[in-house]
């Protein structure tokens, strides 16, 4: 949507999490020399400065990154992003946030390459310059879903696809699947990382049952509510749908979950990480799927089953701790249409 300018939104509790799993999915690219490729399909400007009237106007990035700047959390993937967001405001305090196209060209090594989307004009003409110098990085003025099909595939067999829709307009929702399922007909050894907010609940889940029954393999879902669910009070949270996920993720999104709702959620909040076809849970967190199982993902080899209620679990324990104290560990499990 045109109208619409990340600026208000740079570096809010939305982009913590959403940035989170884009640089851990890309430092896992990294573990091997082998170039990648990443596709940037909704850009915006690239980096956004915080004394902008735009930033002060909303605020939001105070309830988002400004709370984990000065904290060393002991887990790598949140450590690693602010890491970076420090590294590239080296004057040692907040002055900038970088959009997702400067998060990736920052961790891009010189074989790797970078393309983007963007077609509002202010945005483009600001991404445009911000990369002019840097000839691993290709910008382009297109609609998202136009990119995919001119830029697609690439000259690289391994990458990622970040797909962020502002969300604003109903199609947006509607778009999205076929824009992957299109997507992945070119590139199908990509990992896909899609984000959606959580506006209202059963829009939300209607959103998500698609792709679980479009048969999306691998599909990992992290979603991170720094509110209770309540339609008509704005985004109260927001998720990410990864297809071809690193096999690490699930795993290192599992360790970050707590921290991230310890930092940035207010009474109420809670998170999810989960694999496809199931519900997410973390100890005091809930989520249900729509065939009544439960997976607590990547934590352990260690697999076990256990009835609560009507529901049937099917839980990954930690290690050292027993699959009943674990279980037990859950607030509530209920049944979500």
């Amino acid at each position: 949507m045109l109208s619409y300018r990340h600026s208000y939104h740079a570096g809010n509790f939305a982009d913590v999490l959403k940035h989170i799993v884009q640089v851990a999915i890309i430092e896992y690219l990294k573990k091997k020399e082998k170039p990648f490729t990443v596709h940037d399909t909704h850009a915006g400007a690239g980096s956004y400065a915080i004394a902008s009237e735009h930033m002060q106007k909303t605020g939001e990035y105070q309830d988002g990154i400004a709370r984990l700047m000065d904290s060393r959390t002991g887990v790598g993937v949140i450590d690693q992003y602010v890491a970076l967001v420090k590294k590239l405001n080296p004057v040692g305090k907040l002055t900038e946030y970088p959009g997702s196209p400067l998060i990736s060209a920052s961790l891009l090594r010189e074989q790797d390459r970078l393309q983007c989307t963007e077609l509002h004009s202010t945005d483009f003409e600001l991404l445009q310059r911000r990369f002019a110098d840097d000839k691993r990085v290709r910008v382009e003025k297109l609609d998202a879903w136009q990119g995919i099909k001119a830029m697609m595939p690439p000259q690289h067999r391994r990458g990622m696809v970040l797909i962020d829709p502002s969300y604003e307009l109903e199609r947006d929702y509607r778009d999205v699947l076929p824009a992957l399922q299109m997507a992945m007909e070119r590139w199908a050894t990509a990992t896909y990382a899609i984000w959606y907010p959580v506006l209202d609940r059963n829009r939300t889940e209607h959103f998500v049952r698609e792709f679980i029954k479009a048969e999306m393999p691998d599909l990992l879902r992290v979603e991170l509510c720094v509110r209770p669910d309540a339609s008509g009070r704005g985004m109260t949270g927001s998720g990410m749908l990864i297809i071809n996920p690193p096999y690490t993720l699930a795993q290192h999104m599992a360790q970050a979950m707590p921290l991230l709702k310890e930092h940035l959620c207010d009474t109420g909040g809670h998170g999810m990480v989960g694999a496809q076809g199931f519900g997410v849970a973390y100890p005091t967190d809930r989520y249900l799927s729509a065939d009544h199982r439960m997976l607590v993902a990547g934590l352990s080899e260690e697999h076990g089953k256990l009835t609560r209620g009507n529901f049937d679990l099917e839980i990954a324990v930690p290690r050292n701790r027993g699959l009943e104290e674990f279980a037990n560990s859950f607030d509530e499990v209920r049944q979500v249409d």
